[in-house]
């Protein structure tokens, strides 16, 4: 990896610390060479602390580490791209972000609808939501509306029309988000499921 710590004159580039299972950006340091070597050589991330005037390991006082999974560079091979394992909350105020965010893991648009359709079953109002319509009529017609959503989507898929398809299968998963939230979980217990399968 060729990286340039003397495009600047003090010798430090920014390292990008990144969850490498949520994607959510933690916090931002400064490595030297020797801070980057010390970082591949534990596997923890390491910096060098501009207020201390030395190397400071990530977590050596907490035992908040951030575990190395990946280290990418940049086009100008003078910022660092480090995926981690945190251990613990990353920012110095206990939270899990410098940015005082949540690391939490998300879906994109997926984790909006999840939240449209918990906001929908929580203030209700069946006359005007759909969403909330089918959690008043309870957890069977919930399940039969999952139930038959799959039967058509495999009807189309035997067919040749791809919208139609596409459309069921959008219809499929929004009951299912549906579903999941009556039974009380959510996408990312799936996701759990899917990723211990993987392992």
């Amino acid at each position: 990896m060729n990286i340039d710590f003397n495009k600047n004159n003090n010798g430090l580039i920014p390292a990008i610390i990144q969850d490498v299972k949520t994607n959510k950006v933690l916090m931002l340091g400064y490595m030297n060479a020797e801070a980057f070597t010390k970082t591949k050589e534990t596997n923890k991330v390491t910096f060098f602390s501009r207020t201390k005037n030395r190397l400071w390991t990530k977590g050596e006082e907490s035992g908040n580490f951030l575990n190395v999974v990946s280290i990418k560079n940049d086009c100008d091979n003078d910022t660092l791209l480090i995926q981690v394992n945190p251990v613990g909350p990353t920012c110095h105020t206990g939270s899990d972000t410098c940015w005082n965010e949540t690391n939490r893991q998300s879906f994109g648009f997926l984790s909006e609808l999840e939240n449209v359709i918990k906001s929908r079953r929580e203030v209700g109002n069946s006359e005007k939501s759909y969403v909330a319509s089918l959690f008043e009529k309870g957890i069977n017609k919930i399940a039969q509306k999952v139930g038959e959503e799959a039967i058509e989507i495999v009807i189309e898929a035997k067919d040749n029309n791809d919208d139609l398809f596409l459309n069921e299968g959008a219809d499929l998963l929004f009951h299912y988000l549906i579903l999941l939230q009556a039974k009380g979980f959510a996408l990312q217990d799936i996701v759990k499921i899917l990723e211990g399968r993987h392992k």
